[in-house]
């Protein structure tokens, strides 16, 4: 499963709001962790560079010791890990290095250096969710990170929210899932939305049109019920408390947003596909809204397998050090 985890930090406090989901993962997996800290290229001249190689030198000094001194605060925490300082195009380096090391997990804040902005999202991190070809876990990026020093192994996801929309491959979640709630003693919340029919939209409708919606709407829900008990007495779930919600709407992503609101959850858990989903995008419309929209951690179960493609050469990562 993830019993290796890759974790992109770029010094600052934004960045650092990833540490205790580290924690939390990593342990929940016995995973190794890899602490990894990029470098931007200097894309200036030649006589600049050389004027910069100092301050190359001393930003490498100083990343190679941040690093270390939460690799230190993780060995307090029973969590194995490595540190990693490499120079390159961020995003692309980042992306890179997860796929020539076969990172199972690569675990993301939303926002780094560079600020919290309007968007969900940063440039850097959009690249990365865009182009990787593993799980994620993706953080949302407060004002105020954690210290390292104040790290601790507390349980952190009490609850959990699991949609799920009837295919196997929505279902890839589930021994995630049962492992996360075997260790952090969670309560699980198994969703499924009942999507009302499209109806003709340049007229009212028809009795007989509502009366034909209404009876897909009560099949499907019967289904539906039926589905989720079946989930929820599988010999893998026994011994975790095991909520389930049927809900009834015409949009599943703004249902399952006012659930998130509703019950508070710690975490939203989502396979990279669902029924619908097409293997030439990365992730589902369902899994894409959360990703932009979403208020709380989101860990992303890839579903398809890595594709053997190499970076293109004009995107290597260079001057590696790791200890």
């Amino acid at each position: 499963m993830f019993d290796t985890i890759l974790a992109p930090l770029d010094g600052s406090q934004l960045a650092d709001c990833v540490l205790p989901h580290i924690v939390a993962i990593s342990r929940s997996f016995d995973a190794e962790v890899t602490l990894l800290r990029m470098l931007e290229k200097n894309q200036a001249g030649t006589s600049a560079q050389m004027f910069d190689l100092l301050n190359w030198q001393i930003n490498k000094t100083k990343s190679a010791l941040y690093l270390e001194k939460i690799k230190s605060c993780f060995q307090g925490l029973s969590v194995r890990s490595r540190t990693t300082v490499v120079e390159g195009l961020v995003a692309e380096g980042i992306i890179e290095y997860a796929q020539n090391q076969g990172m199972k997990l690569i675990v993301l804040s939303t926002h780094g250096r560079n600020g919290l902005t309007q968007w969900g999202l940063s440039s850097v991190t959009q690249k990365i969710i865009l182009s990787a070809q593993t799980s994620l876990l993706i953080v949302r990026a407060h004002q105020y990170g954690v210290y390292s020093d104040e790290l601790s192994a507390a349980p952190l996801y009490r609850r959990i929210l699991v949609p799920l929309d009837g295919s196997q491959r929505a279902e890839n979640v589930l021994p995630v899932i049962t492992q996360l709630a075997h260790f952090h003693k969670s309560q699980v919340h198994l969703v499924h939305v009942v999507k009302t029919p499209e109806m003709a939209r340049q007229m009212p409708p028809a009795p007989e049109d509502i009366d034909l919606s209404n009876r897909m709407v009560e099949r499907n829900h019967e289904e539906a019920e039926r589905y989720l008990e079946q989930i929820k007495a599988r010999s893998y779930l026994e011994g975790i408390n095991v909520n389930t919600h049927l809900i009834t709407s015409d949009n599943a992503a703004v249902a399952l947003h006012q659930l998130e609101e509703q019950e508070q959850f710690d975490m939203v858990v989502l396979s990279a596909h669902g029924y619908s989903g097409n293997h030439q995008w990365p992730y589902g419309s369902l899994v894409n809204n959360f990703i932009l929209y979403g208020k709380v951690p989101l860990l992303i179960v890839q579903d398809l397998p890595p594709k053997l493609e190499t970076i293109p050469p004009e995107l290597p990562a260079t001057e590696r050090v790791e200890r």
